[in-house]
């Protein structure tokens, strides 16, 4: 059985993610930005994927891990773009520079799953301006946000042949992000990023794609191009200070 580390795992599909996996045998470490009560929680590290700082630490925190499962994920709601105290537009931290920085410190994984979404199909990624300081509006943020972290697994796994990576869209499921109005529960959410991180079909589940039930879909083509990924990982490079 394999170790799997699922980020933003204290509720919605992430706490699905993750019990499904404790439910299959697998060896679990969650995270959340605060330590729930411990009683039957087991392996736990915090982590407000929001500071540079505190996920530096939550990397040198990390046990060895088999898979991490980048579940954790930020919406932006109203009309004004949030900037965190490290000078980051909040949402294109949360997504996207987080797992970036996690990836280069945490010990090294065999295999990464980041959980995407759909919303990067009416994305389009200016690669002068990532973190939207000229055009913000929540819905682009999130949208573009998703699509960053598509080409980010991506980059991943073009530039380390012997690390698996995926993205993957677990569906419109009913969380505190979508209002609990979609019409999926966290089951159906869950079942293609458990299968992602378990799965030991290389030929099912080849490095570098994309998927959605089970299957393999493009659903943006930015995502595929190296420029676009290199220009993400560029962007994340300088303001982390570290490269992948």
């Amino acid at each position: 059985m394999s170790s799997v580390l699922v980020t933003g795992s204290t509720d919605g599909i992430g706490a699905e993610i993750a019990a499904e996996l404790a439910r299959r045998g697998h060896h679990v470490v969650r995270h959340g930005r605060r330590r729930p009560d411990p009683r039957g929680v087991g392996d736990f590290v915090v982590g407000d994927l929001a500071s540079l700082a505190a996920t530096r630490a939550m990397a040198a925190a990390l046990p060895a891990v088999d898979v991490v499962i980048h579940n954790a994920g930020w919406a932006p709601r109203g009309d004004e773009r949030p900037v965190t105290a490290d000078g980051i537009e909040e949402t294109f931290q949360v997504n996207v520079v987080a797992p970036y920085l996690l990836t280069a410190l945490a010990p090294p994984s065999a295999r990464l799953v980041f959980v995407s979404s759909d919303a990067i199909a009416r994305a389009k990624l200016d690669v002068d301006d990532l973190q939207l300081a000229r055009s913000w509006t929540a819905d682009a943020a999130y949208a573009n946000s998703k699509l960053a972290l598509t080409a980010l697994a991506f980059a991943l796994a073009r530039r380390r042949p012997d690390l698996r990576c995926n993205a993957v869209h677990p569906g419109w499921i009913r969380t505190k992000m979508s209002d609990y109005s979609a019409p999926f529960g966290v089951a159906r959410g869950a079942e293609t990023p458990v299968w992602l991180a378990t799965s030991f079909q290389p030929a099912a589940v080849a490095t570098g794609t994309f998927f959605h039930d089970r299957r393999e879909v493009r659903l943006n083509e930015q995502a595929y191009d190296p420029a676009v990924q290199e220009a993400v990982v560029r962007h994340c490079a300088v303001l982390t200070g570290i490269d992948v």
